[in-house]
């Protein structure tokens, strides 16, 4: 078993949190890199094209069995004769919860990026991993994606789905087109270890 960091939004980590978030999609680089037009399971932990001309590859985030630790915006806070006696996590921080607050004194919140693996609350266990075109996405797998319907919405809209909003919230992450685009990615596949 090995143990990777992996990086969510405050969203996503939330979505952790409640449970109903059970997969995440990454873009599969080396299937992409190759402009493959079909990606095959080797039963190994690894992927390739069936002619068998280029190199196979594996998943960056593990296979089942493996570890993740999740990386997210986080405040450090340091005591008064020790440093880094407690942890704060923007996901969930409620302004005012600390006496920092109170006192107007800004919190400096570090970028998700720079969360050492002490810091994290949050271990995920892979339990499965595929690669497929992002838009092949089924209206369940989004769900398991933690996507929600938008605020303020008494009732899903007839035109509403859960792949809709998953693709909106993947151009939001990135960028313009990037739904359309329709890369190869990963389909990590876990649950709070």
């Amino acid at each position: 078993m090995k143990e990777r960091p992996i990086l969510f939004s405050a969203p996503m980590v939330r979505a952790i949190l409640a449970g109903t978030k059970t997969q995440t999609r990454r873009i599969c680089k080396p299937a992409e890199a190759q402009g493959l037009s079909y990606v095959v399971d080797c039963q190994d932990g690894t992927w390739g094209n069936e002619e068998g001309d280029m190199p196979v590859f594996s998943c960056p985030y593990g296979r089942a069995g493996d570890r993740l630790w999740v990386r997210e915006t986080f405040a450090r806070i340091d005591g008064q004769t020790r440093p880094w006696i407690e942890t704060d996590y923007r996901a969930t921080y409620t302004h005012g919860d600390r006496l920092g607050d109170r006192l107007g004194i800004n919190k400096r919140w570090t970028p998700s990026i720079h969360m050492p693996r002490h810091a994290s609350r949050i271990n995920l266990e892979v339990t499965g991993v595929r690669v497929e075109r992002l838009q092949d996405i089924s209206e369940a797998d989004a769900k398991a994606e933690g996507v929600q319907m938008p605020d303020g919405t008494p009732t899903p809209p007839e035109f509403w789905s859960y792949r809709q909003e998953f693709g909106r919230l993947w151009e939001e992450i990135n960028g313009a087109s990037s739904w359309e685009a329709n890369p190869w990615v990963w389909v990590i596949e876990v649950r709070r270890a």
